[in-house]
Formats: C-alpha cells, structure tokens, sequence
C-alpha cells in the first residue's frame, strides 16, 4: 500500500470591492476558523468584514493597514 497525503490547496481571499485596509486582525501563520474575520476594509464610510471562508492557516498577508484596495486584489492567502 502507498502512503498518500492529502494536500490542501492555496485559496486567496480577494477584496470584493475598492477600499482601504482599516485593521489587520490575523497574523502570518495563524490557524483560522470558518468564517473568522481575517480583516476590516473601510469602504465609503463603511467597515466591511473579511472573513475565511474556511478553516486553515495563514500563509500570505498582501497588504498592510492603510493600503488602498482594489476590487479582486488579493488580501489574504489561506493554506
């Protein structure tokens, strides 16, 4: 019999809309859980949450606090 290992893709968590980066609430590295809020895009005077869509960890921050998003841009990468 073989060994197998499963293997967990990359998944980017892009920005769904034009925004700037108002707080980062994880970390590189951090185990996450479904629908935990990852970080806050401030949008027309609005705060927008950005959550994970599934459990895993944190591999990739691309942004930083302040930055200016565009729609699609990736934010996050998950493992």
């Amino acid at each position: 019999m073989k060994n197998l290992k499963r293997r967990r893709t990359l998944l980017e968590i892009k920005a769904e809309l034009v925004g700037s980066v108002w707080k980062i609430l994880t970390k590189l590295g951090a185990i996450v859980t479904e629908d935990q809020t990852l970080l806050i895009l401030e949008s027309m005077k609005m705060e927008i949450e950005v959550v994970a869509p599934r459990a895993g960890t944190v591999v990739e921050i691309t942004v930083m606090e302040t930055d200016l998003v565009k729609e699609g841009q990736v934010l996050v990468v998950m493992g």
